[in-house]
């Protein structure tokens, strides 16, 4: 009976998923698309996705929410706190822009529907601004600069990149996170004038193999 509970507990996360990336899919092309026309790019019945997601604001509000913790765990595997400030910077972007390229319509709206969207949200924001903070200490920002307006830059960037990179962007970094990921980062960091020397490194960057694609200041 157990292995039966579980077998169905699978099928249904299995019939979650499923209508979660076909909404995803077709509300990026179509925001409109119905409950019905979700059913039908999932192909399943309509019985099932009302079974499942009571309303359509239910079923936007259970993708914000996937995509968000997915966002959430991205920024936890770069280690936020204690790895290296630039180190960090440069994994949570890249698992980000790969993530944000697969829920464009799910992270499309700020805040984000539904309280615990809105609440895993927040979570990331403010391992975001540790990050800064850091780097900010490591000397990666000029001294004085406002961690919150380097945030908004930073995410401003990526968005960017995800929604509307230019053919210059994808010929210096194609369908590559790293590649991107080291492209947004040296934006942020070096705007676009030529490369001037800087200060000195922080100690704790010095001793660290950096990602492919990031000279030392």
């Amino acid at each position: 009976m157990a292995t039966t509970g579980r077998r169905l507990r699978a099928d249904a996360e299995r019939s979650i998923r499923t209508i979660l990336e076909a909404a995803e899919r077709l509300l990026s092309e179509n925001p409109g698309a119905t409950m019905e026309q979700i059913a039908e790019a999932a192909g399943v019945a309509r019985t099932t996705v009302h079974r499942r997601f009571s309303s359509r604001e239910a079923l936007v509000e259970t993708m914000a929410t996937s995509a968000w913790q997915e966002i959430s765990d991205a920024v936890d595997a770069a280690r936020p706190y204690t790895a290296p400030p630039l180190v960090a910077m440069h994994q949570a972007t890249a698992n980000v822009v790969q993530i944000k390229s697969g829920w464009r319509f799910a992270l499309g709206t700020l805040p984000p529907p539904g309280e615990e969207a809105a609440r895993i949200h927040n979570e990331v924001m403010a391992k975001c601004d540790a990050v800064f903070a850091r780097a900010l200490e490591a000397g990666l920002l000029r001294p004085g600069t406002d961690p919150l307006w380097a945030r908004q830059v930073y995410l401003a960037l990526i968005s960017e990149a995800v929604h509307h990179s230019p053919a210059g962007m994808r010929a210096q970094a194609p369908d590559d996170p790293d590649a991107l990921a080291a492209l947004i980062i040296d934006t942020l960091l070096y705007g676009l004038a030529p490369r001037r020397p800087g200060p000195p490194v922080a100690q704790d960057t010095q001793e660290v193999d950096l990602p492919a694609g990031h000279d030392r200041p």
